[in-house]
């Protein structure tokens, strides 16, 4: 059986994630194309040279580290994920998949194997939406995804476009669709991520296999009433815009639980945005905007809970007389990974004693993006209380030990 060497990877966790900064109360903000996430590759980039990888950086700033197998002919088998991070998040979501392909990679030269074909460790730029509310866009520039025209001149909060933040870490913007490979230039790609979530720990599983990610559809909702003063007008002659809405945030989550004991998949429904105004304490609230999150890898089921959310607010402002606009801004079809890849995965790691569990993922991954042109497969590792993007985000030593492991199995197999 390999052996992970544990110092090491508890090293590389701390350099990776730059040294001191990591047990910080206030996390990290490792925002897309910022000095941060540059130091946090560079740490990466250091770290696979002197692993012996080749390293380089493609036309949108991923970095790829490749370890050539004996038949430098074949396309390579990838695996990687991302090191920036949302304001203020944790050292494990991303980085937790680039730091156990790393360690992978170690206990495999520690133990004397060479692969027939190549391997890379891909360091994707940009995965959070946390800048620029634009996710996944060195992974998409890759799989040739990325709508470069869309996105140049959206801005983040301080007025800085995405175009102006890849050129000020020394990338060129002109260049970027020079970065998308071709089918045959891989020959498949993993990605390790924690879970985000309990659902592992609560099956009594030791990691998951993810078969698909749940894309979401989301809403906007804005309605209309009167404003009026509160202490004057009387309650029967009131269009209160936050009357009318407040029925509704019980009626998603309600609904979304009833629909999923229902299914065969979960389906899952936020109200995660509220805005009332003129938001004072004296008037009578004359509009509100709600933003409602809707995930589930059953598409119809995602969709079908949609139209009966609109139904219930367009009911809910006929009754309190206020006018009602809903607004689709996002609707897109979930992603399904490889079975194969998936069976190979977690017979690999059932193979080394840990049991496995079968499930989705809720949240976004660059491997949804490298699922469009690649055999793909998502490995889960636990997290401490399913917290993610919060300081207290924390994986265990044990439970990474576990994520290289299988990662460095699965390679010895596959290559």
């Amino acid at each position: 059986m390999l052996k992970v060497d544990e110092q090491w990877l508890s090293d590389i966790t701390y350099q990776v994630n730059c040294t001191d900064t990591l047990l910080k109360e206030e996390g990290f903000t490792r925002l897309g194309f910022s000095k941060e996430e540059e130091k946090a590759i560079q740490q990466f980039t250091e770290i696979s040279t002197n692993l012996g990888l080749h390293t380089r950086q493609d036309e949108a700033g991923n970095v790829i580290a490749k370890w050539e197998g004996s038949d430098s002919k074949d396309a390579p088998i990838a695996i990687g994920s991302h090191l920036d991070t949302v304001k203020h998040g944790g050292g494990f979501d991303g980085a937790a998949g680039v730091i156990c392909a790393l360690s992978a990679i170690k206990t495999l030269k520690d133990s004397g194997f060479t692969p027939s074909i190549p391997i890379e460790v891909i360091c994707f730029r940009s995965e959070e939406s946390s800048r620029f509310g634009v996710s996944t866009i060195g992974s998409k520039a890759m799989a040739g995804l990325l709508d470069k025209e869309a996105i140049k001149d959206v801005k983040d909060e301080d007025g800085t476009s995405v175009q102006k933040a890849v050129e000020e870490v020394g990338l060129t913007w002109s260049n970027f669709e020079k970065a998308e490979r071709m089918k045959s230039e891989l020959k498949q790609f993993i990605e390790l991520h924690i879970e985000q979530g309990t659902r592992i720990e609560q099956a009594g599983s030791s990691f998951g296999i993810a078969r698909a990610i749940a894309c979401p559809v989301r809403l906007s909702i804005e309605l209309s009433g009167k404003a009026g003063h509160t202490g004057t007008t009387p309650m029967d002659n009131r269009r209160d815009a936050l009357c009318a809405a407040a029925p509704l945030i019980s009626y998603v989550s309600e609904e979304a639980s009833r629909r999923s004991e229902a299914s065969d998949y979960p389906v899952v429904a936020t109200v995660s945005t509220l805005t009332v105004e003129p938001n004072v304490m004296t008037v009578i609230p004359d509009t509100v905007q709600l933003g409602i999150d809707i995930r589930s890898v059953d598409d119809e089921l995602k969709r079908e809970l949609a139209e009966a959310i609109e139904k219930k607010i367009i009911s809910l402002a006929n009754e309190s007389r206020v006018e009602c606009r809903v607004e689709t801004l996002v609707d897109d079809d979930s992603v399904f990974l490889d079975p194969e890849t998936l069976a190979s995965l977690k017979r690999v790691g059932e193979n080394l004693g840990y049991k496995g569990f079968d499930m989705e993922s809720g949240a976004g991954h660059d491997i949804m993006n490298m699922a469009h042109k690649w055999p793909t497969g998502l490995l889960f590792i636990p997290c401490k209380d399913g917290v993610s993007h919060h300081p207290s985000e924390f994986a265990s030593q044990e439970d990474m030990v576990m994520g290289a492991e299988i990662i460095a199995h699965y390679l010895k197999n596959e290559a």
